[in-house]
């Protein structure tokens, strides 16, 4: 007879190996997009979406029962989360976890139960659930699961089963969805998904040993964050910091030492926001992680312990780092005051620095390099969001791949935020244009949509591999020109296919034309480009401007 439980010490086991897997086979994850092009980055968002989660875990190590671990393990996935498989997979074992919080233990009824909550919670999280995708894997594998329980008591057999039945289903999700059909290709995310059940499998069944340090070759979420905040104290003055300290801990709701006030998240937010800024507090049943900037960290300190003991406190004196940073500490000089809220801020996403620039002087307050193959995290964009000191945010991730992402940032700040779902960096630029800093946020969310939602959007990059798609035979090597996410035109010239595009794109009373070129392509290349745009199509003004972009020779958008 089989095992009848897993226990905590297996279950992060079985997580551990769940990442090793993905992380070995994380290039060919990636080389399941769609498109020929190259920026898939399935492969890579989910695992270091994964790795997140489980030196979350590894942090509590010593925990006795499953369900502290898989809290540990959801809020690791949740704040490391990148690009939409990656809010997927965060979600998944978000239901996963809460379905195991209260146990000691896991049987096979609770196991397959817990597969199945975490389905029910990323269905609610995508708004237009696409069949035939990572969903889909997780769903159809997790309902062999909990049929299987009703005739076991193994874990190992519902295991067994879940991996099977998703590996049966990634292979018929080319039937299910059109697109992966005509490309000859299975779901990124759902072969991502199956590489990580077989990593918890091989666990559970005794064929992986446990190896702690394998975890993950990628840099992880804690030193990205690091870099991040390298670069931010870079260009600060230690004496325009208000808020002197970056202070985080834990506090533990569930303590029996003494008697303590009833947790409300949102009331504990806007109380303990009043001790500092750069607020994060993520919060389940037993435990709530903050991180503040405070200049009286006890202040904070004794105000959360109202509500329960606190542990794992650290206390950084980010004056102290930022001379450490520098090698040199500036004379001292009374601290300004903090500069008065402001209405609105905003965050864009974009790569490339010319981009960024353009943004910068569109009034945007922060600017996350990301885009095409660097999604952001979660983490890194509600860290953006704390550097802004304003009552309401507005984020523009000008990726398809990234709307996910922000919409769950969104949720576990303490500001409200709108996410305006622009995929395109042109969309982006159009949406800041229709920006007004004196309407409400209901009034900018309608005006900046409807701006987006009036441009074109178009780009240029090359075919990394042979595909056939949409009808094109297509090369490797070949330029193709994308017009709103779909393949336009194949050539085998750059500036030739530039001006097919945007040809059809300008088609009838278009006004104007913007060109953004990359890190690829010279100034004098751009305005060769120009000046045949303008020969072929007098009526239309040009406007070029350098990106200074990765992947994408030229971005384009008509008006």
């Amino acid at each position: 007879m089989g095992q009848r439980y897993i226990e905590a010490t297996m279950f992060l086991q079985m997580m551990r190996a769940g990442a090793r897997s993905l992380n070995k086979n994380v290039e060919a994850v990636n080389a399941l997009n769609v498109f020929p092009v190259p920026d898939g980055d399935t492969g890579t968002n989910m695992n270091l979406t994964i790795t997140s989660g489980v030196k979350e875990m590894e942090k509590f190590a010593a925990a006795e029962t499953v369900g502290k671990m898989a809290e540990a393990l959801s809020r690791g996935l949740l704040m490391g989360a990148r690009g939409n498989s990656g809010v997927i997979l965060s979600q998944l074992f978000r239901g996963f976890s809460k379905a195991v919080a209260d146990k000691e233990r896991m049987n096979a009824r609770q196991l397959a139960d817990a597969f199945q909550r975490g389905v029910e919670t990323a269905y609610k999280a995508v708004i237009k659930p696409v069949e035939g995708t990572i969903l889909t894997v997780a769903r159809e594998a997790a309902d062999a699961g909990m049929k299987r329980s009703w005739s076991t008591e193994d874990p190992l057999v519902i295991m067994e089963t879940v991996l099977n039945e998703a590996k049966r289903t990634l292979a018929r999700t080319p039937e299910m969805l059109p697109v992966l059909k005509q490309t000859g290709v299975v779901d990124a995310g759902g072969q991502g998904l199956v590489f990580i059940y077989e990593g918890m499998f091989a666990a559970l069944s005794g064929k992986e040993a446990f190896a702690p340090e394998a975890v993950s070759a990628l840099p992880d979420l804690e030193s990205l964050a690091s870099m991040a905040h390298e670069n931010y104290q870079a260009k600060i003055d230690p004496s325009e910091i208000e808020h002197g300290y970056c202070t985080e801990f834990i506090v533990n709701l569930k303590t029996t030492r003494r008697e303590t006030k009833a947790f409300d998240e949102e009331a504990f937010r806007n109380e303990i926001s009043r001790f500092g800024d750069s607020l994060l507090v993520v919060a389940d049943e037993e435990l709530v992680k903050v991180h503040i900037h405070a200049e009286y960290p006890g202040d904070a300190l004794n105000y959360a312990m109202g509500y329960g003991d606190l542990t794992r406190i650290k206390i950084d004196n980010m004056r102290e780092q930022y001379e450490a940073a520098v090698g040199e500490a500036p004379a001292a000089k009374p601290a300004p005051k903090a500069a008065p809220e402001k209405k609105f801020g905003i965050v864009a996403v974009a790569a490339g620095p010319g981009i960024a620039e353009i943004f910068r002087s569109l009034h945007v307050d922060v600017v996350i390099e990301g885009g095409q193959t660097m999604n952001p995290s979660t983490e890194e964009i509600v860290k953006a969001i704390g550097r802004i000191n304003a009552e309401h945010i507005i984020i523009l991730p000008n990726n398809k791949n990234i709307i996910l992402t922000a919409e769950q940032a969104g949720e576990v700040v303490d500001v409200p935020v709108t996410v305006l779902p622009t995929r395109t960096i042109p969309q982006g630029l159009s949406a800041l244009l229709a920006f007004n800093a004196e309407a409400t946020p209901a009034e900018n969310e309608e005006s900046m949509r409807e701006a987006y939602q009036a441009v074109q959007s178009g780009e240029l990059t090359y075919a990394i591999r042979d595909s056939k798609i949409d009808g094109y035979e297509i090369k490797k090597g070949d330029y193709l020109g994308i017009r709103e996410g779909k393949i336009e035109f194949v050539g085998q010239e750059v500036t030739d296919t530039a001006v097919e595009l945007l040809t059809r794109m300008i088609g009838d009373g278009a006004d104007v034309v913007t060109i953004i070129y990359g890190q690829d392509v010279t100034a004098d290349q751009a305005e060769a480009l120009r000046e045949a745009i303008e020969e072929k199509h007098p009526e239309v003004e040009v406007e070029v401007h350098e990106g200074g972009q990765p992947v994408y020779y030229y971005l384009f958008s008509v008006e």
